[in-house]
């Protein structure tokens, strides 16, 4: 049989994938070689749309050998069609031409050896790249594969096709399907397997070049190895080709035997170790690709975050970058459709970026600045734009419950929204990681309409003054804003609490209290309260809890409401928000290079975080506005026992005033050397300073790494 005519050192070769190299200076690939003097043509042929051809005419030869559904291989022609539709007119004819030479030298096999017809059909498609060689051959060989399946399917229905099949002597049988069906699986098999190595030749072809080096990793090999694979790719088509052609004048009793010689054959075999082969350093390729890609994508980002632009569209861009023109990839979660980028054009835009999960606190932030923002359309402050950019981590795997978490997410938010994950660059991940300290928390990046960065993380900004203060979120605004106030009751509380502000107007005093020990809330809040009327002063108390408001908190919230020992705050949300405020106060300090030792609101803050940062209560008094403004704070013990001892200052009351009295007694009489701070920051942006001083003694504060998750 044919397989004589397989050199015994290239199927040794090809039967250990560990010394396929071998095979390049076999004689054989010296003569293929010598045949190969493309011209440039090859650019001309879009090679996809012509393998899709053939693989149609392959689906619908081999139904009569397998199980091919007729409405995909109706589906795939319909699809040829379009991309055939696409070819220059002058190339179909010129394509017709070479395809039909091609299967002239391919049937040429029935009078000579399959590697003697391999060999000329190299000859006449020798002004073609690999690529396109194997592509026209494969077209070839299924336009003759297609010719004989055609005869034989219908020679039982056709007087046409009957004729020829009698003329040629097919087997009268051969057109019934089940008969076949086994026979010809191992005929089946070469063909499917030659038609992916095609199909990875074309996927090399297409490779964009900009991005490889010839010499690199993958290609190197790959180059080195296509022209084989392109070779046992054709002389297979040679070898079905004279099986399919020497049919015709074979008896019925001889048919079995030539179908059962084909499982007697490694071509396909071979052919499949060509194509993992190949695949394999295709993977690497594409690998070295998309790292090259990643690279170029990162220095665009940050040459144009550097460079003064017209308007934010090329910045948006290249973080936001859909598949094709056509595609929208926003979602306006106001219309609950899709948006092009070009909604954005010319806007001051927040991107709100975040793990796939925004937590329900920072979502209620950011639903209230979008309501705000919506109630007044007209005014300065509200013209601009938020953005959902959900950062997913590419070593997880993307799947359906993931998908529906994400949908869900999105379908809470009334701004705009990425439309799909994928839609992000990597690129444009890595660079909002790297330059941005993207860690955990939820982060708002501003650009103002030119697409500048004008704060890499607003969130801290918004917290602390609101949007509408805030806007148009500039560090430089944030700095001034700083500029403008002291520290106070005004400053810490104002903002969570409606009564604040009438209290402070009021000439009230303010005790601020927090911790979670019951006992010690009921015991502080009837001391304070009796020690206030005592001094004959308005005391008005309000219980803040603790940064991680969980059940504890709540129940402590509808204790002291039912015992009416103060006021409490509406829900754990504005207790979380009095916490999270305090945090972007020093967030907001550090990025703009304040310390406790050079300033004294960073100290206060400070000492206000020490506070929850143990388990026993705490309290602050104040009174006044701004400058004028008095506060002091104690832990829990210490201000028990200092409105326990009121007797002792209190004629010091109505000279210097409640608060005035109420420090003083505390740094002299009670203030020991010994304390024991403990400051929780949670490092939401990367950059938590490696120091950080006492808030008491100044001195430097030891670091633990500490870990916690709360379910409760």
């Amino acid at each position: 049989m044919e397989n004589s005519t397989i050199p015994t050192q290239a199927q040794q070769s090809m039967s250990n994938p560990i010394t396929l190299a071998s095979l390049i200076d076999n004689p054989i690939m010296h003569r293929i070689h010598s045949t190969h003097a493309p011209d440039g043509c090859s650019r001309h042929f879009h090679l996809k749309p012509l393998l899709r051809f053939t693989e149609n005419i392959f689906q619908n030869a081999l139904s009569t050998t397998t199980d091919t559904p007729q409405e995909e291989a109706q589906a795939q022609l319909n699809a040829s069609l379009e991309d055939y539709d696409n070819y220059d007119d002058f190339l179909k004819p010129y394509l017709a031409q070479i395809i039909k030479r091609t299967s002239g030298k391919l049937s040429s096999v029935c009078d000579q050896s399959a590697q003697t017809a391999t060999i000329e059909v190299f000859e006449t498609l020798s002004s073609f790249n690999w690529g396109t060689k194997v592509v026209v051959a494969l077209a070839a060989f299924s336009v003759i594969y297609g010719k004989f399946w055609l005869v034989a399917q219908l020679s039982h229905t056709n007087l046409l096709t009957k004729s020829i099949a009698i003329l040629e002597q097919l087997p009268d049988t051969l057109g019934e399907k089940e008969p076949w069906k086994p026979k010809f699986k191992a005929p089946t098999d070469l063909i499917k397997t030659i038609q992916e190595v095609a199909k990875c030749i074309v996927e090399f072809s297409e490779l964009p070049l900009q991005y490889m080096n010839l010499e690199g990793r993958g290609m190197l090999t790959a180059t080195a190895h296509i022209p084989i694979a392109v070779y046992w790719a054709i002389y297979g088509m040679a070898v079905c080709t004279k099986q399919t052609m020497c049919l015709p004048g074979m008896g019925q009793e001889n048919v079995e035997a030539t179908m059962e010689d084909w499982n007697q054959r490694s071509l396909e075999h071979k052919l499949t170790q060509i194509h993992d082969y190949l695949k394999a350093q295709l993977t690497v390729c594409r690998q070295h690709i998309r790292e090259r890609r990643e690279i170029e994508t990162y220095e665009l980002i940050e040459r144009l975050l550097k460079t003064p632009q017209i308007d934010n569209m090329k910045i948006l861009k290249a973080l936001i970058r859909p598949k094709d023109e056509q595609q929208l990839p926003l979602f306006d979660g106001s219309t609950k459709k899709r948006a092009k980028l070009e909604v954005l054009w010319k806007r001051n835009v927040l991107l709100l970026i975040s793990e796939l999960e925004v937590p329900d606190q920072e979502l209620t932030i950011v639903e209230k600045m979008y309501q705000e923002s919506r109630q007044n359309p007209t005014r300065e402050e509200s013209q601009y734009e938020i953005v959902w950019i959900p950062v997913v981590d590419g070593s997880t795997q993307w799947n359906e419950e993931k998908d529906r978490h994400f949908e869900t997410q999105k379908a809470q938010m009334k701004w705009y929204s990425v439309f799909h994950p994928s839609l992000l660059e990597t690129a444009a991940i890595k660079y909002i990681k790297k330059a941005w300290g993207l860690n955990k928390k939820p982060m708002l990046v501003a650009l103002d309409p030119l697409g500048r960065v004008v704060n890499d993380n607003a969130i801290h900004m918004i917290n602390i003054w609101g949007p509408t203060v805030a806007f148009p979120f500039y560090k430089s605004r944030e700095e001034g804003l700083w500029k403008e106030v002291s520290w106070g009751l005004e400053l810490l509380a104002a903002p969570i609490h409606p009564l604040i502000i009438d209290w402070i107007t009021e000439g009230k005093y303010i005790c601020l209290f927090g911790g979670e020990d019951i006992e010690w809330i009921w015991k502080f809040s009837i001391l304070a309260k009796a020690v206030g009327r005592a001094a004959g002063i308005k005391l008005e108390m309000l219980y803040v809890g603790k940064s991680n408001p969980r059940e504890k908190i709540w129940k402590n919230n509808i204790s002291i409401a039912q015992e009416n020992l103060s006021y409490v705050l509406p829900d754990l949300n504005v207790v979380w928000f009095f916490w999270a405020r305090l945090e972007s106060m020093w967030h907001s300090k550090v990025q703009h290079g304040e310390t406790a030792e050079t300033d004294p609101i960073t100290q206060e803050i400070m000492s206000m975080l020490s506070f929850d940062g143990g388990n026993h209560g705490w309290a602050v008094f104040g009174r006044g506005w701004g400058e004028m403004s008095q506060m002091t704070k104690a832990k829990g013990d210490t201000i028990l026992k200092c409105l326990s001892e009121y007797e002792m200052w209190k004629d010091e009351v109505e000279t210097k005033g409640f608060v005035a009295a109420l420090n003083d007694y505390l740094i002299h009489q009670l203030q020991t050397p010994h304390h024991c701070n403990r400051l929780v920051l949670p490092d939401t942006t990367g950059r938590t300073p490696d120091r950080v001083p006492c808030a008491d003694c100044g001195r430097p504060m030891e670091k633990y790494i500490r870990y916690r998750c709360c379910t409760d």
